[in-house]
């Protein structure tokens, strides 16, 4: 009688001890009583398959978008153009027309130097020469290079040589212009570039012993009256000097050799 009792019990205690495994295996959470058991789902089963995990934040709209900033090699630069006095210079855009550019640059110049209305001064204590008036040959062509003469083209050419030619009436009666020593200027022998001498260059010249430009010549005197430092060929003084000389033996007859 005891064996069964104790039998029936360690029965009782192993079906018990089942349906706690077998329960055990399905939840770790205890069910409340008559409550069904649901199999839990992992979450990646119940999202639907065609929905992200994590949203992706939406595309900038175009209107939205913040302007991509312009790379600096991307601007155009600019154009540095120089004055013929070899100091003066202004920068323009690109495509600047050339009368425009020439009116910058003397601006430039002018800003430098207090006499604002030197080029007045110098046309009348120096008796210059204005330059050859061109306005005929507007519109006539310059062969397929050049195409046809614009009135810009007239008001520039007249502008540059006479700008380079007062330049060099400034040198010309300054003998600090021409670096000169003893204070001597070429005006002292040569009244507003007036030539002495019954000559045009090129020609032969006893003092150098042979044939001579007329930049050969300004040397010479640079050398020896005026006791100041030759100048190189494109010394912006020496090109000057040319120009006002030129300038004011307009209308002389060039006969190359004369004496």
């Amino acid at each position: 009688m005891m064996r069964t009792r104790t039998f029936a019990a360690h029965t009782a205690s192993f079906l018990t001890l089942g349906l706690v495994l077998a329960l055990g295996c399905d939840s770790d959470t205890p069910t409340p009583s008559g409550t069904p058991t649901a199999k839990p789902t992992a979450a990646k089963d119940t999202a639907p398959k065609d929905t992200p995990a994590e949203p992706t934040p939406p595309a900038a709209s175009p209107t939205t978008a913040s302007p991509t900033p312009t790379p600096a090699a991307a601007t155009p630069a600019g154009v540095e153009v120089l004055l013929c006095d070899g100091e003066t210079k202004t920068t323009v855009p690109a495509g600047t027309p050339g009368t425009a550019i020439a009116g910058a640059l003397m601006s430039e110049w002018l800003a430098k130097h207090p006499e604002r209305e030197w080029t007045t001064q110098v046309f009348e204590r120096h008796g210059l020469k204005p330059a050859a008036d061109n306005h005929a040959l507007i519109g006539q062509g310059q062969g397929q290079t050049y195409g046809r003469v614009s009135e810009q083209d007239v008001l520039v050419w007249k502008t540059e040589v006479e700008t380079l030619a007062l330049a060099g009436a400034r040198v010309f009666h300054n003998g600090d212009e021409l670096g000169s020593t003893v204070g001597v200027s070429c005006d002292m022998c040569h009244p507003h570039a007036a030539n002495t001498h019954p000559e045009t260059y090129p020609k032969f010249q006893p003092q150098l012993g042979r044939v001579a430009l007329l930049r050969d010549m300004i040397n010479w005197c640079l050398e020896h009256p005026v006791r100041a430092q030759p100048l190189s060929a494109d010394d912006p003084r020496m090109r000057a000097l040319e120009a006002y000389m030129y300038a004011q033996r307009s209308g002389v007859t060039l006969a190359y050799g004369k004496h």
